[in-house]
């Protein structure tokens, strides 16, 4: 009886101690968990954090229209016209040049428009890049205009009755397929037409608006500096002046002997032509110079007077 009782005493001690075990290996087990998800949330945090930044900064997400028109003065405006064109074709390789006129105003001389559709995302980099570009290459900016367009409203606005009306083109393709009686399939499809119409040019309208809130537009114009176009007055010189007398003397005289030349190839007619008119006016003289003769009318003296 007493061996029973000690042997139970050692059970109930060694079943205390495998629960005392388990508890402690346990508190051990959730604090490792705890400390590894602990460890494990700066991680992912950051991400999250950007993420929600970048779709959502304080708000729904926002659609914009931008462009941008800047006005810069230059030496040469053909040499900055290709740089500009270069330096944009590389840094944003799916830009385009939508416009790109050229207006002669001087000797070689000339003011350039440049339209160009650049990316969304890269649009602060190039609009910093054309603020610095006369200063870098000694020009001068002469102005800057930029306007923003929020058409985040028409947007989501357009997005929604899309997804409604391409809801209603499914309900109707349901109730097309069921339709058994002529009216009703004539009736389904005609709503069925007007509702694939509407779609297209919404879809047309969404199309238009993901194209300008993803590419904006930049227009520069480029101008020939004042020094270029009004160049230094020459100042007064002697040597210069005899030149310029001698050029226009030498001139003079190249056309008189043009003249002469002239003559002298045609006198084979002017001769001719002014010896005939010589004649016919000397004829015309003689002729309408002689005097008249008197008629012999009465022929006895006068009779003296008394």
């Amino acid at each position: 009886m007493l061996y029973i009782i000690k042997t139970h005493r050692w059970a109930s001690f060694f079943i205390a101690s495998l629960a005392i075990l388990a508890v402690l290996v346990a508190g051990c087990g959730a604090g490792t968990i705890t400390s590894t998800a602990g460890s494990s949330a700066p991680m992912t945090a950051p991400s999250n954090a950007n993420l929600q930044k970048s779709a959502a900064p304080g708000g729904p997400q926002q659609y914009l229209i931008k462009s941008l028109n800047i006005t810069m003065e230059v030496k040469d405006t053909q040499r900055v016209a290709n740089d500009l064109q270069f330096w944009m074709s590389t840094t944003d390789p799916l830009s385009t040049a939508e416009n790109i006129n050229y207006e002669q105003v001087g000797d070689n001389l000339y003011n350039i428009s440049m339209t160009f559709s650049v990316q969304a995302a890269l649009y602060p980099r190039i609009e910093s890049y054309l603020n610095t570009y006369p200063a870098l290459h000694n020009g001068r900016l002469i102005s800057t205009t930029k306007s923003t367009q929020d058409v985040s409203g028409d947007y989501i606005d357009t997005q929604s009755r899309l997804k409604n009306l391409r809801g209603e083109q499914e309900r109707l393709l349901t109730l097309l397929s069921h339709a058994s009686v002529l009216g009703d399939i004539l009736a389904i499809d005609q709503r069925l037409t007007d509702v694939e119409g509407q779609i297209e040019q919404i879809e047309a309208h969404l199309n238009q608006l993901n194209g300008q809130v993803s590419f904006y537009t930049i227009a520069i114009n480029l101008q020939p500096s004042q020094a270029v176009l009004s160049p230094p007055p020459v100042p007064w010189s002697p040597a210069k002046i005899w030149q310029d007398a001698l050029g226009v003397a030498i001139a003079f005289a190249q056309v008189l002997a043009t003249v002469v030349i002239w003559l002298a190839v045609f006198s084979m007619y002017i001769i001719p032509l002014v010896l005939i008119v010589w004649f016919v006016l000397r004829w015309r003289r003689l002729h309408t110079g002689r005097p008249i003769p008197a008629t012999a009318t009465n022929t006895s003296p006068p009779k003296p007077a008394s």
